[in-house]
């Protein structure tokens, strides 16, 4: 089954929520723009989690230019009026924007990403493990519904789980 990963299928009233895991096969600045937009293009609210300050600057510069007709609007935490951000870049799990849409880049699962309605994991082959383990933690937890996506040779993404 070839798809878009597209909007959270969170239902009010329900007591599921989504995760996407996002198995990375090119470079993140591929990636993250196009989940942040499409997010924030659906009226929703983005929080990006990173823990290393270097990737979290570069995250930040990406949305900058990673078009030159697109603007994304964006922050790092503490950087000045935290709840009025679409997206938010922070070092850890964070309600400060009140997003309810989450994306963990740095391969590192968090269980603080479960208050959110929709996690967007996204992972390399040197967190694999970490992605497997956390796959695996999720499949017994109530109300978490888990889908895995791959990148095939042409660049698209794949549902394989």
């Amino acid at each position: 089954m070839t798809g878009r990963p597209g909007a959270a299928v969170w239902v009010w009233g329900s007591n599921t929520m989504q995760v996407d895991f996002y198995h990375l096969t090119s470079p993140l600045d591929r990636v993250l723009p196009r989940i942040a937009e499409r997010v924030v293009q659906t009226g929703g609210r983005l929080l990006i989690v990173a823990e290393p300050e270097a990737q979290r600057v570069a995250i930040d510069r990406l949305l900058w230019s990673y078009a030159p007709e697109s603007f994304l609007p964006h922050a790092h935490i503490g950087a000045g009026d935290d709840a009025a951000q679409p997206v938010l870049i922070a070092s850890d799990v964070t309600t400060a924007n009140a997003a309810r849409n989450v994306a963990i880049v740095d391969g590192r699962w968090r269980d603080a990403a479960l208050d959110f309605e929709r996690v967007f994991h996204v992972f390399d082959e040197e967190a694999i493990r970490e992605a497997r383990l956390a796959w695996k933690a999720l499949g017994d937890r109530d109300g978490v519904e888990r889908r895995y996506w791959k990148q095939n040779d042409a660049g698209r993404w794949e549902q394989a789980g």
